[in-house]
C-alpha cells in the first residue's frame, strides 16, 4: 500500500542515514502521497522504528506506513550496508516529518 512511496524518498533517506551519523536529520514528507494511498487519519500516521544490528529492533506490526517503509528498506542493498554499519531510530511525527537518529 505505502511501498511504492516509499521506494520514492528511499535515495533521500539512505542519504539522511549517512548524514545523521553526526546529527538527527529531518525530512518533510508530502501528507497528499500518503492520505490518498491509506485509509485516512485511522491508518496512524506517528511511528518510530528501531534498527539495531541491522533489523528491526521493536514491534511495529500495529502499523502499516512503519511497517512498509522497514520493508522498504531492508530490501535495498546499499541502505542495509548502512544499517549494519550504525543503529538507528527513524520516527514519523504528525506533522509528517520523518526524523533519522544515529543511536550509537
Amino acid at each position: 500500500m505505502y511501498n511504492h512511496i516509499w521506494k520514492k524518498y528511499l535515495p533521500i533517506i539512505r542519504i539522511l542515514m549517512k548524514k545523521s551519523v553526526s546529527d538527527e536529520q529531518v525530512l518533510d514528507l508530502n501528507r497528499i502521497d500518503f492520505e490518498r494511498a491509506g485509509t485516512g487519519r485511522k491508518a496512524g500516521y506517528k511511528f518510530k522504528i528501531d534498527f539495531t544490528d541491522g533489523k528491526v529492533g521493536n514491534v511495529i506490526s500495529g502499523s502499516p506506513l512503519a511497517m512498509h517503509l522497514a520493508q522498504v528498506i531492508m530490501e535495498d542493498d546499499s541502505a542495509r550496508e548502512i544499517l549494519n554499519e550504525h543503529n538507528f531510530e527513524v520516527s514519523l511525527n504528525t506533522k509528517f516529518q520523518l526524523t533519522v537518529k544515529n543511536v550509537e
